[in-house]
């Protein structure tokens, strides 16, 4: 039994990954940012027992650190850290570079880089350190994106961010396999999550779904197996990977 701590685990993505951890039984701490009532309904329908609640805003220093804190203490060590929080792509923080103003543009910049990039950043610094003081094996497992990979001309701080993030795992890969901690990453295409349910109708659905030759979109469910294994000992090899997740709608060369 581990302890595990999920980032951005009310709904969705995280949810489900928090789900996938408890369902082979491991201990998991639900990390909300402000649905209290999500992350409380996420917590009482994982299975097992020894599950923990902590919300706070990531963006704060502070909080990562208290949050990291507040999970080593409740699960007896995090051994297992999954950085899914993120300010995802939506239409009130497009910001095209021809049609946004300045202040909203250094507004979403600040942002999307301060939850997607520095709080993992954080939260990673919090959560090695305790593995090395505790001498430790550990797993960090970072929620990227394909945008990182193709692009995001409406939202290019997220891109940005998620290309980071997944430089940021290779960084640590290296600098944390003396201290038996693998860090690697996921790179999700469009996955269906009811926070996205709507784009998912109509043509912009058909549009979505016809992006892979699977001619459908992702699920958490995939997303959360693939972080599973990334977790596990047997993935101790693939540190520093990082892992596609898009139904052959983005080819890397």
């Amino acid at each position: 039994m581990r302890g595990v701590l999920v980032t951005g685990a009310s709904r969705g993505i995280g949810r489900a990954i928090a789900h996938a951890f408890a369902a082979q039984g491991d201990r998991v701490c639900v990390h909300y940012g402000s649905n209290l009532t999500q992350a409380e309904a996420t917590v009482a329908a994982l299975p097992g027992e020894g599950h923990v609640l902590v919300g706070g805003d990531l963006s704060d220093p502070a909080v990562a650190s208290r949050v990291a804190q507040f999970a080593q203490a409740e699960l007896g060590g995090v051994d297992v850290l999954v950085n899914n929080a993120a300010v995802a792509t939506s239409q009130a923080n497009a910001h095209p570079v021809a049609e946004v103003s300045y202040d909203d543009w250094q507004r979403i910049w600040r942002q999307m880089v301060e939850v997607n990039l520095l709080a993992a950043a954080n939260l990673s610094y919090c959560v090695a350190r305790q593995l090395i003081a505790r001498g430790a094996p550990g797993r960090i497992v970072h929620i990227g994106s394909r945008g990182a990979f193709r692009g995001e001309p409406d939202h290019p701080a997220y891109g940005a961010s998620k290309a980071a993030l997944h430089a940021f795992g290779q960084s640590l890969a290296i600098a944390l396999a003396p201290h038996g901690i693998s860090v690697a990453s996921v790179a999700p295409g469009f996955t269906a999550t009811e926070r996205v349910a709507d784009r998912l109708t109509g043509a912009s659905g058909e549009a979505l779904r016809g992006q892979s030759p699977f001619g459908r979109v992702g699920t958490p469910q995939e997303v959360a197996a693939a972080v599973l294994y990334l977790a596990s000992p047997e993935a101790t090899w693939a540190s520093g990977t990082v892992l596609d997740l898009n139904g052959a709608s983005h080819l890397r060369l």
